[in-house]
């Protein structure tokens, strides 16, 4: 009928296509990125390796489709990271700041997806420049690191499927969420609170989920993601799901208690106050509620499931960038707002900045609430006081480390010493030779190690020198012949997941 009245949804899908985006704001974003990276490469040298960038560095050097604790990217990050910038603390932190730069940008450009101009761009920019986990992301090699990227582009790919009505970047968004998982699985907590906020709001969306889930574009994105992911879910299925084992090892009940904490520190105070206020923006207009949706949903999975706050750390910035577009527009009517955002914005990411970036005297570290600078120092020392050990005991001893961060240590700063651990994927790399009748074991109990030999005697107890007190500091050194049983039967008793 020539005098039939358009439907809603379509009405909205074509106002939604014909508004014209705000310029993106380069210079603006571009150079708050620009000094992020910068200052993240300046001061990648200090404190040090970090435990967990000791065993990215580790696996790298055997890469696989997969390992017992993590799929496969971050390690091989590690590996290409030291191949194109040197086998240096600094070559390995390329990768990680440059993945805070580039969040920057794909947080500013959600802003702008949104309706954001220059101001509302710009201070997305400088909350994620400045929020405390991005920068503790992108000073070390984290898993965090490249996953802060994923469910960032990921959601962008999402908002443009909604919002311009064009179901061709469901491809782009399924190929992201199939990228995704080659570094962590946890983007399967977004894709189910993606499809939970489309299945609650059917009808509502600018492009109505009903009119996404009749769209070939969607099904299309959503095979795609899976045909990318199928390697992963092959690797698990075949090792038994690992990774279960994992999430329930790391499934703690403090986390649930810290969760609300640790999650307005993602960022910093001001900025959750303003990604609170973006998910109130989202919930109410009916183009965004399913992402508000999705926003929620993730982040009672993340609690339910006694996860870490990081986890769901892209809802966050998500929440933030999307709050960024109405904090702004407040903010321009008055001058007074203008400086009360700002200096609430910046002025609370201060305390995260000192936290995160290598910045406090090493006395500092014992009390910091970010683990990561206190257990990035006093590597080399430890890696000489084992070496020194293992140098006065007969040829063939070998070294058993009760964690990857020490195993790594000696891996980079003693390379000669052959080194096992029954901790998490490096269990699998062992048994020890059944030539080896002499161990060195470091960080094990003694009380442990005693049934397991005819004789153990204590070496010394771990003195990194630095003064801080961490995980690695005061752990037993133990030299310990002849065990009882071979190491093919014995391996077994050494194996464990943190």
């Amino acid at each position: 009928m020539l005098l039939q009245t358009p439907s809603p949804q379509r009405t909205a899908a074509t106002a939604a296509a014909a508004t014209p985006l705000p310029p993106i704001a380069w210079r603006a974003t571009g150079s708050v990125a620009a000094a992020v990276v910068a200052t993240l490469l300046l001061l990648s040298p200090f404190y040090g390796y970090h435990r967990d960038e000791l065993y990215f560095r580790l696996l790298g050097q055997t890469p696989a489709w997969g390992y017992f604790d993590q799929p496969p990217l971050t390690p091989l990050l590690a590996r290409l990271s030291t191949a194109l910038f040197g086998d240096t603390l600094v070559g390995l932190r390329v990768v990680p700041a440059l993945c805070a730069g580039l969040l920057i940008l794909l947080g500013a450009a959600i802003t702008r997806e949104l309706g954001g101009r220059r101001g509302a761009q710009t201070l997305a920019a400088a909350g994620l420049g400045t929020g405390m986990f991005p920068l503790v992301a992108g000073h070390t090699l984290l898993t965090q690191s490249a996953d802060f990227v994923f469910w960032t582009a990921c959601v962008l790919c999402v908002l443009r499927a909604l919002l311009r009505g064009d179901g061709r970047w469901w491809l782009a968004a399924g190929a992201v969420a199939g990228a995704a998982t080659f570094n962590k699985h946890l983007i399967l907590l977004l894709l189910t609170g993606l499809a939970t906020g489309l299945l609650v709001t059917v009808g509502l969306a600018v492009k109505g989920p009903r009119a996404v889930f009749a769209d070939r574009w969607f099904w299309s994105g959503a095979l795609l993601a899976a045909l990318l992911a199928s390697p992963n879910v092959l690797y698990q299925a075949l090792k038994g799901w690992p990774q279960l084992t994992m999430a329930a090892t790391l499934s703690e009940p403090i986390n649930r208690v810290m969760f609300v904490p640790m999650l307005v520190a993602l960022l910093s105070m001001g900025a959750f106050a303003i990604a609170v206020a973006g998910w109130w923006w989202l919930r109410r207009r009916r183009e965004t509620r399913p992402l508000a949706i999705t926003v929620l949903v993730t982040v009672l999975l993340g609690w339910a499931s006694g996860g870490r706050a990081d986890y769901v750390a892209g809802s966050v910035i998500f929440a933030f960038a999307a709050g960024c577009v109405p904090v702004a527009t407040w903010m321009e009517a008055r001058r007074a707002r203008f400086r009360t955002v700002w200096c609430g914005l910046l002025g609370t990411s201060a305390i995260g900045i000192a936290v995160a970036l290598p910045l406090l005297p090493l006395s500092a570290l014992s009390s910091s609430p970010n683990e990561v600078p206190r257990e990035s120092v006093g590597w080399p020392r430890f890696a000489a006081q084992v070496a020194a050990v293992h140098r006065a005991l007969p040829p063939g001893t070998v070294v058993i480390t009760a964690n990857y961060g020490e195993a790594g240590a000696l891996n980079r700063f003693a390379p000669g010493i052959p080194v096992y651990s029954g901790h998490n994927e490096l269990w699998r790399q062992g048994p020890p030779p059944e030539t080896a009748r002499t161990v060195v074991a470091v960080g094990l109990p003694p009380e442990r190690l005693r049934p397991r030999f005819t004789t153990c005697e204590s070496a010394g107890v771990v003195d990194h020198g630095t003064g801080v007190a961490n995980e690695e500091q005061g752990l037993p050194i133990t030299v310990c012949s002849g065990p009882r049983a071979p190491w093919t039967s014995a391996w077994a008793d050494y194996q464990h997941a943190s």
